[in-house]
């Protein structure tokens, strides 16, 4: 049987923690940034988890070592 091999595109987007969480980037943090706040902009820096609902999709993008 083949092996399934990660999606590209998600391996680059997405990484997972120690404990098994999928994080991954903020959007909407390229340009226009001088009308969003200091706070916002500071938030941008940290990784986020994949909402709940989407963590399955992502599992199965990432292929089995995730």
């Amino acid at each position: 049987m083949p092996k399934q091999k990660p999606s590209s595109s998600a391996k680059k987007r997405f990484k997972v923690t120690g404990t098994g969480k999928i994080m991954r980037r903020h959007a909407m943090q390229s340009h226009n940034l001088e009308g969003k706040s200091a706070k916002r902009k500071r938030d941008f820096g940290r990784d986020e988890a994949v909402h709940p609902s989407d963590v399955r999709e992502v599992r199965r993008q990432l292929g089995r070592g995730s």
